[in-house]
């Protein structure tokens, strides 16, 4: 067993690396070293907790940490990177799960406390930790179903849905009175059934244009209830940890929220839950293009731009358009690629494929970066982005999308969409960019349309 100056300093040094790790994810080229420092920095917390005073390493502890950790190993290694939005929220759910779960524990099995303050701290802290990670629980949950597709990504309006929340909420108060004034555990049982339906209310009520958003705020939620069940279990690290995650967390969704003209408070209470009257009609139609049509152009092209969404994911193109980029540019062309804020499901999705790739960093632009220079592009080629290019969020104020900035891409020369389908985007919503005069669609999974392209590149 490790002595607790020892298991101290051991906290300290994880937390310095969770820090280090958190710092170094903001630039491309230094996130493979942060990853490091965050696995490093987990691995010495599992080490320091395990060996350290007041937990007996038995048989029970044993199997199950090489049950969870054979579980993870599987499910890391199979998941795609088009999956991995799903992951992390799945992941998330587990962190709500495991706060409900050791607060409740606690209230069954409470410490031997004398002091009437120290009491009624810890009953705050159970309290404060059950609610925060039954929220989390049932938000992950409904965020994963949405993200995967099992549910309709569009955003449940229930009549009365504010008044509800309140309602539930004001419950959940009167509760935790009546717990602090020891009524009984049935009021912290019954505060987390009603937890349970805020958190899945909460997030049914958001519509698919925001889960990037939903995401990063359920990061923040986890972050919070470990750093609620660090303080009930008198574990530092988990305090300073949890502190990390739901700061970084709540600053992400802000951020994200100022890109994309949202409300913060409103995102989160389900305030943007779909258009407050008819939305513009779409004239015209959808003009298809082919490969040799798109090597022509491209070849008469000095400028192109490459705009990469969801589609590019889902269809693992990323490796075919690092390739596109590199022989275009050995053609003497300009190739720079228009990253959105929330290109993907996931903050940071194209960034990571196009670095998995080896796309050059330099080239890789953030939106307020290169909106202006659409128009003086030759080519912009989309690949399965659709919300994040939609006119519509500056045309139609009806749109759901209304007020969003989004990639002007249409004011290039040249628009080529390359598509599986007619079908509308994650968020349900027409897109009128598809029927622009100077846009064409080029049908068909992005990985085969790009392979097929580079055979006719010299």
């Amino acid at each position: 067993m490790l002595s607790q100056n020892i298991v101290t300093a051991i906290y300290i040094a994880s937390s310095v690396l969770f820090i280090l790790s958190l710092g170094g994810l903001s630039n491309q080229e230094k996130a493979k070293r942060a990853v490091w420092f965050g696995i490093i920095g987990m691995a010495l917390a599992v080490i320091g907790t395990i060996f350290g005073p007041g937990v007996g390493l038995s048989s029970w502890l044993v199997g199950m940490l090489v049950i969870g950790a054979v579980i993870g190993a599987i499910v890391a290694s199979r998941v795609e990177m088009t999956g991995m939005p799903q992951l992390v929220a799945a992941l998330h759910s587990f962190v709500g799960l495991a706060a409900v779960f050791i607060g409740i524990g606690s209230e069954l099995d409470p410490p031997m406390l004398t002091d009437k303050v120290e009491i009624i701290i810890h009953e705050v802290e159970i309290y404060l930790g059950v609610f925060i990670g039954a929220i989390t629980f049932t938000g992950s949950i409904i965020a994963y179903g949405k993200l995967s597709g099992v549910i309709d990504g569009k955003a449940l309006v229930l009549p009365g849905r504010h008044a509800l929340n309140i309602i539930m909420l004001l419950a959940c108060l009167v509760l935790g009175y009546l717990y602090l004034n020891h009524a009984g555990s049935w009021t912290l049982l019954v505060m987390t059934a009603i937890a349970f339906v805020i958190g899945a209310h909460l997030v049914m009520a958001i519509g698919g244009a925001d889960m990037p958003v939903v995401v990063s705020m359920l990061n923040s939620y986890s972050g919070w209830a470990a750093a609620a069940t660090g303080f009930l279990l008198g574990n530092d690290l988990l305090i300073v940890t949890g502190a990390l995650v739901g700061s970084s967390g709540a600053i992400l969704s802000y951020i994200m929220c100022k890109a994309m003209n949202r409300n913060f408070l409103s995102v989160i209470l389900g305030g943007w839950g779909g258009a407050s009257g008819p939305q513009m009609e779409v004239e015209g139609e959808m003009v298809p293009t082919d490969v040799d049509s798109l090597a022509a152009d491209l070849d008469m092209a000095s400028s192109v731009i490459i705009v990469p969404g969801y589609g590019m994911a889902v269809a693992q193109a990323q490796s075919a358009v690092s390739e596109l980029t590199r022989r275009l540019r050995d053609k003497g062309k300009t190739v720079r690629f228009a990253i959105h804020p929330v290109a993907g499901r996931l903050p940071g999705h194209m960034n990571v494929l196009l670095a998995e790739a080896k796309v050059p960093y330099d080239i890789v632009l953030e939106m307020d970066e290169i909106n202006e220079d659409f128009a003086d592009t030759d080519i912009v080629i989309i690949l399965g982005a659709n919300d994040i290019v939609n006119p519509a969020a500056k045309e139609d104020p009806n749109s759901p999308i209304a007020g969003m900035p989004v990639l002007e891409v249409w004011n290039a020369a040249q628009v080529i969409i390359s598509k599986r389908g007619q079908g509308r985007g994650y968020s349900g919503i027409e897109n009128p960019l598809f029927y622009k005069d100077n846009s064409r669609m080029l049908y068909g999974d992005a990985k085969a349309s790009l392979d097929q392209l580079l055979t006719k590149l010299s």
